[in-house]
Parts: C-alpha cells; sequence; structure tokens
C-alpha cells in the first residue's frame, strides 16, 4: 500500500503523466536508433584515443577522486585538464567542476551576495537560475533577448556594489545565440559583469571552435568575468570548467561551494578531457558538418537558422512532442520531446540535434517525417481595413489611491485622438466607476462598456465572487478581451482594474491574481499611485513585482496633494519614463481634466 507520502507521490505523478509532463523514471540510458538529440555534437564521447585515455588514466591514477581538491583529492589530470583548456581558449586560469551545474553554482555564488545584483535572461539554464536565487543577491529576471528591458534595469539597481549579467552563448532549448557585442556594451555603459555559459557553442562557434565569447573575452575592455564550458556537451566527456583571470580562480578555490565542499573528478574523466581537447581543436571539418546540418534542416522545415547545432521544431502540446517522438523512433530516428517545465508553457518541442556523425539521408528522412507530421495550414485570415482596438491598462498599488480619475482622464485623452471607449472587467459594491469615468470624459453612451462581472459586496473580487455564488475565471475576461479589441477596430480601450495589483481573482484550488492575468496579457498599461506618505514602499514594490513579470510600466501617476519629495525621489529611482503628478481637482469635472491636459499632453503614453 505504501505510507501516506508515498500516495501523496503517486497522485502527482498521477497529474504528471494526465498532463503530458511525465519522465520516464527507468531512465534508459541507450539511444535506439538514429542519434538527432544528444549533445555529444563532435561523436568524441566515443572517440577511440579519448576512450584510451580515460583508461590510461584511471590505470596511472586511480578510479575516483578520492576527496575535496582542498583535501588532497583529485588526480595530476584535473591540472592537466585546467592548463590545456586555458591554454587552448587564451585564457590565464580554468577551474574543473565535476558537472556544469555545480560549476555555476559555484561560480554565481561566489561572485555576488547581499547588496548585489544579479540580471538573468527568462531563459538561461536551471543551473543558472538556481545559482542566482542561492546566492542571495537581489535577482532581476529580463524577457528573453530583451536588450531594453536589461537596459533598463541596469539603470534601476546602478547603486548595486557588484552587477551581474548572466546568459548562454547559446541558448540550450531554443538553440539561439545571445548578442554577446551589445551585451559587452551595456555592462561596459553600466560597469556591470557577464557570465556566458558556452556549453552549446564550445568546439562548434568561434575561431577554431573556442566558443562565441572567445574573442570578447580576449579585449582589453572586456566585460566577461567568465566563461562556463562544459565537459559532456562537444567535448563528450563530462565535468566543466570556469574560465577566467587567475584571481577570479583564486577566489573560486576559497568561496566557490560546489567547488569545496565536493569530491574532485574521477582521474579517468579528466585524463579523457585532456584528449577530447586535442580532438576538438582538429575538429574543424566536424563541427562544419554539424552546423551545416542544421542550417540545411532548418531551411527545409521553414525555420529560423540556428546559432549553433540545435534546432527546436515547435509541437505546440506536450502531447503532440509525445506523439511526434513516437511516430520518429519507429523510424529508427531518436528525437527527444522537451516540454515544460524544461521549456515554458506552450512552448513544448522537438529539440532536434545535428552531429558530425549524422548522414544527409537521416537528415532528410527526419524532414520527410516531419513535413508529413505537420498539420494542416490555416486558412488565411480576413483581412481587416482597420487594425484591431489597442487596450491601456490602469493598474495602482492599492485601492482607492486615484485609479478611476486617471482612467478619466486618459478616456478624455483618447477620445480626443480619436475612437475610445471604457472597460471596468470586474466591479465590486454599489459604486458605478464606469458611470463617473464616461461623465467626467463627457463620452458617449457607446463608449461606456458593461462589466465583465459585477458583485454587490464591496471587498476582494475572488470574495465578493463567492459571496455571489460565483467564480472569476481570468480565461473568461482575457476571451472577452479579446473579442472586444476585435470588434473595436481602430479604437483605444481603457481597461480600469480592481484594486492593488495583487489582489485575487480566484483564491481556490490555486491563487491567480490580477497580477497573474496581466503576466498573460502583457498589454500596455500605466500605474496609479498616491503622491503622500507611503507611496515610496508601495510604489516600489508594485514596480518590483511588474517588473519580475517583464511588464514595464509606460507612465507612473501620483495622485493627491503634492509631495515634491516623494516626486523627485521615484523619479529618480523608480525608472519609470513618465511620472505626472495629478493634484486634487477641485471641481472634479471635464473642464479640470481639460486644463490639466492642456498642460499635460498624454500622446506618449498612448503611443503603439
Amino acid at each position: 500500500m505504501g505510507s501516506p507520502l508515498d500516495r501523496e507521490l503517486e497522485a502527482e505523478v498521477a497529474r504528471l503523466t494526465a498532463l503530458g509532463l511525465a519522465r520516464d523514471a527507468t531512465l534508459p540510458f541507450t539511444i535506439a536508433g538514429v542519434d538527432l538529440g544528444s549533445n555529444d555534437y563532435l561523436g568524441l564521447a566515443r572517440h577511440p584515443r579519448v576512450v584510451e585515455a580515460a583508461r590510461e588514466a584511471a590505470a596511472r591514477s586511480g578510479a575516483g577522486g578520492r576527496a575535496a581538491r582542498l583535501l588532497r583529492g583529485g588526480s595530476p589530470e584535473c591540472a592537466a585538464a585546467e592548463e590545456a583548456l586555458a591554454s587552448w581558449l587564451g585564457a590565464e586560469a580554468a577551474l574543473l567542476f565535476p558537472s556544469g551545474y555545480q560549476a555555476n553554482l559555484g561560480l554565481v555564488g561566489a561572485l555576488v551576495g547581499p547588496g548585489d545584483v544579479v540580471l538573468s535572461d527568462r531563459l538561461v539554464h536551471a543551473s543558472l537560475i538556481d545559482a542566482a536565487r542561492l546566492s542571495r543577491a537581489r535577482v532581476l529576471v529580463h524577457a528573453h533577448g530583451d536588450l531594453d528591458e536589461l537596459a533598463r534595469a541596469l539603470e534601476r539597481v546602478r547603486g548595486a556594489r557588484r552587477r551581474l549579467v548572466l546568459c548562454e552563448a547559446i541558448f540550450s532549448m531554443d538553440g539561439d545565440a545571445a548578442p554577446l557585442e551589445a551585451l559587452q556594451e551595456l555592462c561596459a555603459r553600466h560597469d556591470a559583469w557577464l557570465v556566458v555559459d558556452e556549453a552549446h557553442s564550445l568546439g562548434l562557434v568561434g575561431p577554431g571552435g573556442r566558443g562565441s565569447a572567445c574573442a570578447l573575452a580576449a579585449r582589453a575592455e572586456s566585460r566577461v568575468a567568465a566563461r562556463v564550458v562544459t565537459g559532456g556537451k562537444a567535448l563528450g566527456v563530462g565535468g566543466a570548467f570556469v574560465v577566467g583571470s587567475r584571481a577570479l580562480r583564486a577566489l573560486l578555490v576559497n568561496r566557490a561551494r560546489s567547488f569545496l565542499f565536493t569530491t574532485a573528478v574521477a582521474p579517468a574523466v579528466a585524463g579523457a578531457l585532456v584528449a577530447a581537447l586535442e580532438a576538438c581543436a582538429r575538429a574543424d571539418e566536424g563541427r562544419a558538418r554539424a552546423l551545416a546540418l542544421a542550417r540545411t534542416l532548418a531551411q527545409r522545415l521553414g525555420l529560423p537558422a540556428p546559432a549553433g547545432a540545435i534546432v527546436p521544431v515547435p509541437a505546440g502540446t506536450p502531447e503532440r512532442a509525445l506523439e511526434l517522438t513516437r511516430s520518429l523512433a519507429a523510424r529508427g530516428l531518436w528525437v527527444p520531446a522537451v516540454r515544460p517545465p524544461t521549456v515554458p508553457e506552450h512552448g513544448s518541442r522537438l529539440r532536434v540535434v545535428c552531429h558530425a556523425f549524422n548522414q544527409e539521408s537521416e537528415l532528410d528522412e527526419l524532414a520527410r517525417a516531419l513535413q508529413r507530421a505537420a498539420p494542416p495550414a490555416p486558412a488565411p485570415a480576413r483581412v481587416e481595413s482597420e487594425p484591431p482596438g489597442r487596450p491601456l491598462f490602469v493598474t495602482g498599488t492599492d485601492t482607492g489611491v486615484g485609479k478611476t480619475v486617471v482612467s478619466a482622464l486618459l478616456l478624455r485623452a483618447a477620445l480626443r485622438r480619436g475612437r475610445a471607449a471604457y472597460w471596468k472587467p470586474v466591479q465590486t459594491g454599489d459604486e458605478d466607476d464606469g458611470a463617473t469615468v464616461a461623465a467626467l470624459a463627457e463620452a458617449p453612451a457607446h463608449a461606456r462598456l458593461p462589466n465583465a462581472w459585477r458583485f454587490p459586496l464591496a471587498t476582494s473580487p475572488h470574495e465578493a465572487a463567492a459571496a455571489a455564488g460565483q467564480t472569476l475565471e481570468p480565461e473568461t475576461i482575457a476571451r472577452g478581451l479579446t473579442g472586444l479589441l476585435r470588434t473595436l477596430r481602430g479604437t483605444e480601450l481603457v481597461v480600469e482594474l480592481a484594486g492593488g495589483l495583487l489582489v485575487p481573482y480566484r483564491a481556490e484550488p490555486t491563487l491567480v491574481t490580477q497580477l497573474d492575468w496581466l503576466a498573460e496579457l502583457r498589454p500596455p498599461l500605466v500605474l496609479v499611485a498616491r503622491a503622500g506618505l507611503g507611496t515610496l514602499n508601495h510604489t516600489l514594490l508594485s514596480l518590483e513585482a511588474l517588473r519580475a513579470r517583464h511588464l514595464e510600466p509606460r507612465a507612473l501617476f501620483l495622485v493627491g496633494p503634492l509631495h515634491p519629495s516623494n516626486r523627485a525621489t521615484l523619479a529618480a529611482v523608480a525608472g519609470v519614463a513618465r511620472v505626472y503628478e495629478l493634484p486634487p481637482l477641485e471641481p472634479l469635472s471635464t473642464a479640470a481634466l481639460d486644463a490639466w491636459l492642456a498642460a499635460t499632453p498624454l500622446d506618449e503614453v498612448f503611443a503603439p
């Protein structure tokens, strides 16, 4: 029967299975058929000289690492591998870790801590994500490849002791390249440092296969603090190196916990790495072949050209990805399905890897099979004479901060620009914010849209819905918004939310907040806050919550009696492009809105 805990664990696995997300717990280690999925890009895992070097090292220095390096564990082969890699890459030093995961954990944790900031691309490897979290530094995550969001974040944290930017040279699941030159420029401008994970680039790209960041790291003005080179990808062995300066290596030996408190790499692995580095340096033909096969396959499938040898093939759902993997396996082609949480929701795919040992005929067979399995092309969309409506969300730090007055102001400004409408999806209590906004903006009747939900209890949306015997479903609101934008073509739609960002729409079975919904939609938005006492904390917390979900407000409105100090502080540290003050309008009227707008045009807030 098992213990109560075992039954809970079995239920969790059953849920994963029902979602198509369960993994095979038997962990099969053989590849049946043609290998189009492993990371052994150059085929060095079975290279005769690499295998023989492992045997020789084991015979010479023993089977195990025996202890941590600082306790005299390891072997001469560890030092030889470090020296060989540093020499090949033109670096001062390298340090060998048992795995890439441990290398990233040790490196980031040694470089940053409390008082520092880590800035990370959203799609970096899990080891870098965990390293950032465990470092105890402040962590800011930006959307994949979004240099503008990264630049804004760097500007906001200019007071930190150290700023560390994390990226992969070639991203392991998407196969695209990091914009290293642009990252170098941003780091130089903001006095930040760059960590580049070269797991999927070393051996394939860069001068002589030395990796994407090789030339960049060699510059006198380089902002590359370290490169992480894994031994289990193109090198075909295992372990991983942190490559950088002698000062960095000395710091890691003293502070990298995943190096200090683990047994040294076995001599056979280190010895094999030395031989693999020699073979990799001479593998120009092999790397050229792997890259050419990947480019040809992507072209055949109508996919973007890959930066390396990884070709991700979108599958839509986890079930579809598994179905494709099984159908290809039946043809003797092994291509792994990649599903959440390895990739984001709705990002399930096949991860095709091209190797130097693959044959063109194998890739032809794969391309034909995938083309036959592709779903029929959707019917062409009907061309409309006008674009869909454009939403502008009005969010707040709390309830009662002035969102309704700001919504009226924005609607009045939008009506001056052309067609405009106002919508409050969820209204609680007896107040009718739509009537207030429409009256102040002097909007026509058709510009005031009905609420998706209206509840009599003046409380949080989830509690008001429960009191009315209903459940708020964000998906329903999202569908309503999509329908409105499709219907209101060429219209600016001002959308006012209820209460603060984190008010719940639903509390059970899982918590869903307004901010969760916004994170799915990623619409343009403005943030409304009080002008007076307490606003610094509430506003900065709200901005941090928005940015953690890659949402950047177009403007910040401070509502209430003017508070010059708060305004100056937020203008200096909030990092919002536009900060507006809206003092009490006495009387609150259309004429008062017009007078404010005459002095403060809002066209930039509505810009596409």
